[in-house]
């Protein structure tokens, strides 16, 4: 087994080199999803010795490391744009009053390692800065895919253009985003979870049961301004609210238990004893 993986991940490695351009190589995603994975494979379960000499090692307990990180902490990445951090961040930026709820966002942040700690963040361009800086570094540490700031910055850019042509009014008021914002951290606090963690989940529920045009802030401001009346993001923001009320009742490993079922389903389906695998079909 470790003679065949030695060989297979060598040979993946030697193609890649060849096939895949320099460009993708250098990437930080490929580097970090691909590459580290066929350096586990060589390294440490083949046994090959001096196949990367002179470079640094992987991180210890790789393998763990890389199991955590494609577990929720990667939901949390990938749907960042669907997440309450996000969006009560960019919100509280726009409302012009509320620099202590971004700087207690950042700080919640910080304690999760994708800010740089003390530094103080007071607007969004800062955390995004911020999330620019450091998101690389939380990618190679932990061996997750980093944070597509180029499209946190695309995003928060139309959300500023769409803004100027929404009637204050429409806006949420620093007081709902405070509410929930501290209706967050004490459901997180209650179940022992960290800020991202729980908003990791909103983000996936938010993204699995919110019709497309309102899954992202962006179109939630296009929406705005274009509807009077309309308050930004309100349908985002109430989910936001019934999810947490769930977690509270639930529980947090039992709302996850629920989120997570149809995937978890399938999961356990490519072990029934009447489904056929593809060695069955093969030899038919």
């Amino acid at each position: 087994m470790r003679s065949a993986t030695a060989l297979a991940g060598g040979l993946i490695r030697e193609i890649g080199d060849v096939a895949v351009p320099a460009a993708l190589r250098r990437t930080r995603l490929y580097r970090s999803l691909v590459d580290s994975t066929l350096r586990f494979l060589i390294e440490q379960v083949g046994q090959v010795e001096g196949t990367y000499p002179g470079e640094s090692t992987l991180a210890e307990n790789f393998i763990v490391r890389r199991a955590a990180g494609n577990g929720l902490e990667l939901i949390g990445i990938l749907a960042f744009r669907a997440s309450p951090v996000w969006v009560m961040a960019a919100l509280a930026d726009l409302s012009g009053t509320g620099r202590h709820l971004i700087r207690e966002i950042a700080q919640s942040l910080q304690e999760q390692g994708l800010l740089a700690p003390d530094t103080r963040f007071e607007t969004m361009d800062q955390i995004l800065d911020g999330l620019e800086s450091t998101a690389g570094k939380v990618a190679d540490t932990i061996n997750t895919p980093p944070l597509d700031v180029g499209a946190l910055r695309e995003e928060w850019r139309i959300i500023r253009e769409q803004a100027g042509k929404i009637p204050p009014r429409n806006l949420p008021s620093i007081d709902l985003l405070d509410g929930q914002w501290r209706e967050l951290r004490a459901t997180a606090e209650a179940e022992k979870r960290s800020v991202l963690e729980v908003s990791a989940l909103l983000a996936l529920s938010a993204v699995r049961r919110l019709p497309e045009n309102v899954q992202w802030l962006s179109r939630c401001a296009a929406g705005a301004a274009k509807t009077t009346g309309s308050l930004l993001a309100s349908k985002l923001l109430g989910h936001y609210s019934d999810s947490l009320r769930d977690i509270r009742n639930e529980g947090y490993f039992a709302y996850w238990m629920r989120e997570f079922r149809p995937y978890l389903q399938a999961a356990a389906r490519q072990f029934s004893p009447e489904r056929q695998t593809l060695t069955e079909r093969m030899l038919e």
